[in-house]
């Protein structure tokens, strides 16, 4: 049976992978963003470099499944990010003054960090990502996962947690749904783009 277990160093490329094998609203994204390391700079391995004591794996005979991951202090990681993680990418991936691609697109993304800066969920102060091979979804894994996410936070004195999604993924709405987050409205974002849960564990 796959196990939850910490983050380790040596799990980076299962991590990478399967943020690749994910990242286009839970399907495969390499035929929209052909660089692979591109989305894996953004959404995933940014946090397990940063903080990754939050960082826990789904392990199957030794290779990492799937994960969740995130920080406990959003603005402190976006300043991070910003001094520390951005400027090493930059040149290889540049901001064009007219991203014509998707990847040029995606690339928009790694340079804004302060797109994590959300107003309305200031008083949410962690945020995460949690992504499963589609072969173990479904299982009772995801709120393994999420549970101890949830638990290390509320060890650290973080009240609440939130997250963004495309709205469109009903699966993924559905099971954050049954893990007890709601929905938060934020301004030129549709319904359901942001949701948020207080860290007590379920």
């Amino acid at each position: 049976m796959p196990i939850i277990r910490p983050y380790r160093p040596e799990d980076r490329a299962a991590v990478t992978e399967v943020c690749v094998l994910t990242g286009d609203g839970g399907e495969d994204s390499r035929e929209r963003w052909p660089d692979p390391d591109l989305l894996a700079n953004i959404f995933a391995l940014p946090y397990v470099d940063h903080e990754p004591e939050l960082a826990f794996v789904l392990d199957d005979g030794g290779t990492a499944v799937g994960y969740v991951l995130g920080t406990a202090d959003t603005p402190a990681f976006v300043r991070w990010f910003r001094q520390e993680r951005l400027p090493p990418l930059a040149d290889r991936y540049p901001l064009r003054e007219r991203p014509a691609t998707p990847l040029e697109q995606l690339a928009v993304v790694l340079h804004h960090p302060e797109r994590m800066l959300v107003a309305e969920v200031a008083d949410h102060p962690a945020h995460l990502h949690i992504d499963l091979l589609p072969a173990y979804q479904g299982a009772g894994h995801g709120r393994a996962l999420m549970t101890a996410f949830l638990r290390a936070l509320n060890d650290r004195g973080v009240p609440r947690v939130h997250l963004q999604m495309d709205p469109a993924n009903t699966r993924a709405r559905a099971f954050y749904d049954r893990m007890g987050f709601s929905g938060i409205a934020v301004e030129g974002f549709p319904d359901g783009a942001f949701m948020g849960r207080a860290t007590t564990a379920p």
